[in-house]
């Protein structure tokens, strides 16, 4: 594990009481997410930082299957027709995408900002 810089700022864990830190976002989701919103966001190292502190910030937010959840019913509702009608319509699909909207609007006030 590579060390720190001095100064460099991190979000700090969440440990729940009686659970040990939180972490269960795969590294590779987690890369997948910053090349996207660096993608967005410049590739800079400052884009890389905040887009770092974005994830980071959604996972102690929201449960990493939970997470999928949300990301998967965004991408099935993107396709045309009336089979994605459904997780566009749905409440209880609608709500797991909006919880998935919260975190990512907390993680943007928290690193963007």
């Amino acid at each position: 594990m590579a060390p720190v810089a001095a100064g460099a700022s991190r979000p700090a864990p969440v440990v729940l009481p009686g659970a040990g830190l939180v972490n269960d976002y795969p590294t590779v989701a987690r890369a997948d997410y910053v090349f996207g919103c660096m993608a967005a966001n410049g590739q800079s190292r400052q884009a890389l930082e905040k887009c770092s502190c974005s994830i980071d910030t959604i996972a102690t937010i929201l449960p990493y299957e939970k997470y999928v959840e949300a990301e998967t019913i965004l991408s099935v509702g993107q396709v045309a027709g009336q089979q994605a009608e459904v997780f566009r319509s749905t409440g209880m699909f609608r709500d797991m995408v909006a919880d998935l909207r919260r975190a990512q609007a907390e993680a943007e006030v928290t690193c963007f900002y």
